[in-house]
């Protein structure tokens, strides 16, 4: 379905859930790529949500549908179950507390513990799963004992297309995660020449960032599952670029360098998420459009070690993903992109992945909620900050 046909379905739908606003940010910065914000002032998480995307329609779209997906996820339209997980146990279902979601300074889910449940899907297996409400939905109203997060949350024109967007930043989450906590003397070791690619799109948009005066380093930081996964940097190219001794006395602040990552089973696919989502967040620094960025932000001065990804040397794509990879899933639709994905998920021995339809069936488009346990999620208040795989990272495993 074309990002047109996508708009004209759900833009009658926005004053409905709280979407009083649309609009295009592109403006505020001087590089040229599209982004675009909606605004939802009654939201039960943050009140603008950003897109982004290599035309502003896409960008439009892009924005109108994480609005969407987060009003849904406020309120969502799902059956609910209250008991404990003994009990739903004794009657033949099978629950999972999510432990790994606790938010801190809470405790665990108890086996009796009276609470709210949801059933899900393990589309691995196709066994239906419950889990607790309060570990999908995304209202900071609420005192709820587990982290709240937009991660995993996704949307589409339909159910199987919100799954594919869901599980891929999940494992997007999971990678930049890895990427982090491992050795620090790595990493900056995938450093990819993004123009390797051969793409138009991608070098239209190299093109752009180069001719506003920005710096740009994209890295290869894809996991041992397997998709393609990236994350970009964009800074001050006069201030990162060239001899550092002319340069060690020029404070740089944090929110002048910003991050993008993306993954997908296409490479070049996932380089341009990273790229469009790195300007996105320029623009969100920018705009002052994000209400859960405190003003101390503003203040900091740029780590050491972020500004030595600019003096990382890049390879060829070829060299750090195989360019049979680049090839070999451009063209491919959701059918065979979405079994792929879950087949590489598999082979690294993930045995749960959750989804939880969260919005009506009678709409035009599709919310859901995907859980990997298993997986790394990203910074956030939880009681346990890191799970298994990145531990045995750190410790070099």
């Amino acid at each position: 379905m074309s990002p047109r046909e996508t708009l004209s379905r759900v833009e009658p739908l926005l004053a409905e859930f709280g979407i009083t606003r649309v609009a295009r940010h592109t403006g505020l910065d001087d590089i040229g790529i599209p982004v675009w914000c909606a605004y939802a002032p009654n939201s039960r998480s943050i009140v603008i949500a950003q897109g982004k995307g290599l035309t502003d329609l896409d960008a439009k779209v892009s924005t109108v549908m994480e609005a969407l997906e987060r009003a849904v996820a406020g309120e969502p339209s799902v059956d609910l179950v209250h008991g404990t997980s003994s009990r739903l146990q004794a009657m033949g279902h099978t629950t999972d507390a999510l432990n790994c979601l606790t938010a801190l300074h809470k405790p665990d889910l108890g086996p009796d513990e009276e609470t709210e449940w949801v059933a899900g899907v393990n589309i691995l297996t196709g066994e239906e799963v419950y889990i607790p409400f309060e570990a999908v939905v995304l209202d900071r109203t609420r005192d709820a004992r587990y982290w709240m997060s937009s991660d995993g949350l996704a949307s589409g024109n339909n159910v199987e297309e919100a799954i594919f967007h869901g599980v891929l930043e999940r494992i997007e989450r999971d990678a930049h995660v890895l990427w982090q906590v491992g050795a620090e003397a790595d990493r900056y070791a995938g450093c990819t020449d993004p123009r390797g690619f051969e793409d138009g799109a991608l070098n239209g948009l190299i093109d752009k960032i180069e001719t506003s005066g920005l710096a740009l380093r994209l890295f290869d930081i894809t996991s041992d599952i397997g998709i393609p996964c990236f994350t970009a940097m964009l800074g001050p190219g006069d201030l990162l670029l060239g001899s550092r001794d002319l340069h060690d006395d020029r404070d740089i602040r944090l929110v002048e360098v910003t991050g993008g990552t993306g993954a997908h089973p296409s490479p070049v696919r996932a380089a341009i998420r990273a790229v469009t989502e790195a300007v996105q967040s320029r623009l969100t620094y920018i705009s002052g459009a994000r209400d859960d960025i405190s003003p101390v932000t503003f203040s900091r001065r740029l780590p050491p070690l972020l500004r030595q990804a600019f003096d990382a040397v890049a390879a060829p794509p070829a060299a750090t993903i195989g360019s049979d990879g680049v090839v070999k899933h451009r063209q491919q639709d959701l059918a065979q992109l979405l079994p792929h994905v879950l087949d590489a998920l598999r082979n690294r021995q993930i045995v749960s992945v959750i989804a939880v339809r969260l919005s009506e069936d009678t709409l035009p488009f599709s919310v859901v909620k995907i859980v990997i346990p298993e997986l790394e999620n990203p910074e956030g208040e939880r009681a346990r900050r890191f799970g298994t795989r990145a531990l045995a990272r750190a410790i070099g495993f």
